[in-house]
């Protein structure tokens, strides 16, 4: 129970973190890291606390003092978080001191605890020297095999059925349970209390602030996601962190959102092309705004909304007005969909994040060129670059890759944490979309003007990222540390 609770822990924290630092490789190494150090100190710590005091009794004393570490970090989690986030929000730390901070203040002591009944087990265990590798063996062997189930009952059934939060109380009453069998009969009490707390109602993970109303939260597959809307009726989607807006929907506004969204609906015309486009792939499609707007302003186009999470493609339906002629919504991770279909298109737009990230393996050279390999011959790619603001690096780094697949990149720096990069075989510039403009429909006219403006070659500079060397997520966090130094300079 004790391998099972320890590694089912490590799955749940990572859950816990993701609605406020994401679920990006730097959160997931911080916690397995902080999970084998402080494993690592429970068993010197426990080897020491054997010698002393070797007796059932103060090993169960162990297990119950982390049954109770475990069952406070849901509700410890909500208010230390939310504090540790907007302290690090205002020196702009990157989701890797977050996350460390987070995991270390949450569940070290409680793991500590579970690792230090280990070398107590052993110590208990044997009885002569003749036996203490048969039997300190036997026992590693039960404790991997718990860990492997807890591994497994956590992400496969805990963490989808009963959530986050349960899973930690789940583990901590069996603990608990398990404990009780050693000590007084008043220890009974800790495992009913646990079940106390396991039947208590969930309140909302994260509240909203001045005056935004949460309309729905849920916890997907994927991660934590939520839909808010204003005093103005402006309703978007957050996920994970909630450092930034996947889908927007705005009151009054139609189908235009005034943001990056509507960039990708008047790009393509840079090409020079004089008709809309006949299929296009929205990879990261999220709750679909730029594929309800593409469905209204170009009625006759096909649109395959590709999106890894179905759940937000739900959302979007429910709460974002998600339809069009001829929509259809694809649950899958981009690339292998792009790999696996032999569809051709006219446009292909990535804006797939696991914020601030872009998933590595869609900002290689292999990826652009797949992506080359499905587009028809006049067609083009839109990559919406999302970045810390007034920092570039990031945007090189996707220019220069995509120079290293298309002969045209131009950029159109929409907003100070967005940029759009267009990638095309054929020339394209600012020049063509401003011919275009009278073709379009008459609301996207005055976005492609302004639009066509913006439009610049790429910026110089930048290292092409390949499958086997593309480090987006340490350069992105080295950007908001240098954004945050130079701010406090």
């Amino acid at each position: 129970m004790v391998g099972a609770a320890s590694l089912g822990a490590e799955i749940a924290a990572a859950r816990l973190l993701a609605p406020y630092f994401g679920a990006s490789t730097i959160v997931w190494a911080n916690t397995i890291a902080t999970v084998l150090v402080a494993l690592s100190a429970g068993y010197w710590v426990g080897g020491r606390l054997a010698d002393r005091d070797p007796s059932l009794r103060g090993l169960c004393r162990l297990v119950l003092g982390a049954a109770a570490l475990l069952a406070a970090v849901p509700f410890v989690a909500g208010p230390f978080l939310g504090r540790a986030v907007d302290a690090l929000d205002a020196v702009e730390a990157g989701a890797f001191v977050g996350s460390l901070i987070g995991v270390l203040v949450l569940v070290a002591a409680p793991v500590l605890l579970l690792g230090a009944v280990a070398p107590y087990a052993v110590r208990l265990s044997v009885a002569s020297v003749a036996e203490a590798g048969r039997v300190t063996g036997r026992l590693y062997a039960i404790s991997t095999l718990g860990s492997l189930a807890g591994v497994f009952l956590a992400a496969l059934v805990l963490v989808p059925f009963v959530g986050t939060r349960r899973t930690f109380l789940v583990f901590a009453l069996a603990l608990a349970a398990v404990s009780a069998v050693g000590l007084a009969r008043r220890a009974l009490a800790a495992p009913l209390a646990v079940a106390v707390l396991l039947a208590l109602p969930e309140g909302a993970v994260k509240a909203t602030t001045g005056g935004d109303r949460l309309l729905h939260e849920t916890e997907t597959e994927y991660g934590y996601a939520r839909v808010v809307q204003d005093r103005q009726g402006d309703r978007w989607l957050e996920l994970n962190e909630g450092q930034a807006r996947h889908s927007l929907m705005r009151a009054g506004r139609g189908y235009l959102t005034g943001d990056y969204w509507d960039e990708a609906l008047v790009l393509p015309w840079a090409t020079g092309r004089r008709a809309p486009p006949a299929r296009i792939a929205i990879l990261g499609s999220a709750a679909g705004t730029m594929a309800r707007a593409y469905g209204h302003y170009f009625p006759r186009t096909r649109i395959d909304a590709v999106e890894l999470d179905g759940d937000l493609t739900a959302i979007g339906r429910r709460y974002f007005d998600l339809r069009a002629p001829h929509l259809r919504a694809v649950t899958a991770d981009a690339r292998p969909y792009l790999r696996a279909t032999r569809r051709r298109y006219d446009v292909i737009v990535v804006d797939a994040y696991r914020q601030p990230y872009i998933p590595f393996y869609l900002a290689t050279r292999e990826f652009f060129a797949l992506a080359r390999a499905r587009l028809r011959p006049a067609g083009a790619v839109v990559v919406n670059v999302g970045h810390p603001k007034d920092a570039d690096d990031l945007e090189r780094v996707v220019g220069a890759t995509l120079g290293a697949v298309f002969p045209t990149v131009l950029r159109d720096p929409s907003e100070r944490t967005n940029t759009q990069l267009l990638a095309a075989g054929a020339p394209a510039s600012g020049a063509r979309l401003a011919a275009r403009v009278a073709d379009l429909p008459p609301a996207l006219r005055s976005v492609a003007a302004r639009t066509a403006q913006r439009l610049a070659p790429r910026l110089p500079g930048g290292r092409v990222y390949t499958d086997d060397v593309a480090p987006v997520e340490w350069l992105v966090d080295a950007e908001i540390v240098r954004v945050a130094a130079e701010g406090g300079s």
